[in-house]
């Protein structure tokens, strides 16, 4: 159980972003993507939350389609790493689950494929400029045709790829990958996925069958300088926590480990019960915003396990017990981010074990 600190996930923030995501995607279905347990928010919760409304959930394991699956969803599961042992294919047969091919040495587990398990769902990931995972553009071809010759794949075989720098939206990388992508795959048969969720904010020529968004469904953005309210989504999470003691100190007084901070003034320092055990980031500065009651009040000193400092200069009614806000309404979690040196998705998926998770349908 949680002391004070609670990340409130806002339902109807999902279903919101969900259908912007749909708006910009044209006709291209949308494939949302949870890993990660959901970018930190919760698998299950997010899955049911967009229930009947994607297409198809992406997941990073196996492990994560069963819970899908045991948590009765139907949709179609793609697993973006794929097959990891060759033991992998009669799994993901049993659970239904789509395989992403990257790597020749997949390619002999797809051959133990059982055609009475029913076929399996194949998607070809091509490396256009990211150098993670996949083939060679010039080997899309020979790859494809080696895939449908397998008995057991389904012969609606797909085409991916992932941008590497797809926030830059006036940068020449990303259209060149586009380029490569649709040279390397001209007529090949089976549906496109290319955009994430920067890509279906900045590059409309790369919509193609599927989106794959994951951290516009959250309301995030990883577009430097934006949040994902600046491009009409919702946060779909809300940190909170309480003040639990506030400290008058006279000018010159330092503050937490090592005195990082020495008061420039007397003054209120207030101290909130999260620190890094509830994920809130150790990297996180002075000055980092911070919101008591709705009202700035800027962290001061260092960031500890269990409490963070704050500078009550601002908020001279401040009482214990008041309501603190580390991202949310009024304070988007990129402007964090951008004070901890990370991003949004970093902060969202660091949330521990000790945070309380409740859920409102707004």
């Amino acid at each position: 159980m949680s002391r004070t600190t609670v990340a409130t996930i806002h339902l109807g923030a999902l279903r919101h972003n969900l259908a912007r995501v749909r708006a910009l995607a044209g006709s291209a279905r949308v494939m949302a993507v949870v890993k990660a347990d959901a970018y930190g928010h919760g698998l299950e919760r997010v899955a049911r939350a967009l229930d009947g409304e994607a297409e198809a959930f992406a997941v990073a394991a196996i492990a994560d389609g069963l819970r899908l699956r045991a948590a009765g969803h139907r949709q179609r599961i793609v697993v973006l790493s794929g097959p990891d042992t060759p033991s992998d294919i009669a799994e993901m047969q049993r659970l239904r689950l789509e395989a992403l091919i990257h790597h020749d040495a997949q390619l002999p587990w797809l051959v133990r494929a059982d055609p009475a398990r029913g076929p399996l769902r194949v998607w070809i990931k091509v490396d256009t400029g990211m150098h993670r995972l996949g083939f060679p553009p010039e080997r899309a071809r020979e790859v494809h045709a080696a895939v449908l010759a397998m008995p057991a794949i389904d012969r609606d075989v797909g085409l991916m790829t992932h941008f590497a720098s797809s926030e830059e939206f006036e940068g020449r990388d990303t259209a060149l990958q586009i380029a490569r992508f649709r040279e390397a795959t001209e007529g090949l048969q089976g549906p496109r996925a290319l955009s994430n969720s920067a890509a279906v904010l900045g590059w409309p020529d790369a919509r193609g069958d599927w989106v794959r968004t994951g951290g516009l469904l959250y309301g995030l953005s990883v577009v430097e300088g934006r949040s994902g309210a600046d491009f009409g989504f919702r946060p779909a999470m809300s940190l909170t926590t309480r003040l639990v003691a506030i400290n008058h100190l006279a000018k010159g007084e330092r503050v937490g480990y090592n005195g990082t901070y020495v008061c420039p003034e007397d003054m209120a320092v207030g101290v909130a019960a999260i620190g890094y055990g509830d994920g809130y980031p150790r990297s996180a500065t002075a000055g980092t915003p911070v919101l008591v009651n709705g009202r700035l009040a800027p962290l001061v000193g260092r960031v500890s396990m269990d409490l963070i400092t704050l500078d009550l200069r601002l908020v001279p009614d401040a009482r214990v017990g008041d309501r603190v806000t580390l991202w949310g309404d009024g304070l988007p979690v990129e402007t964090v981010a951008a004070s901890a040196g990370t991003i949004s998705y970093d902060l969202t998926c660091g949330m521990t074990r000790r945070v309380l998770f409740v859920e409102d349908e707004a």
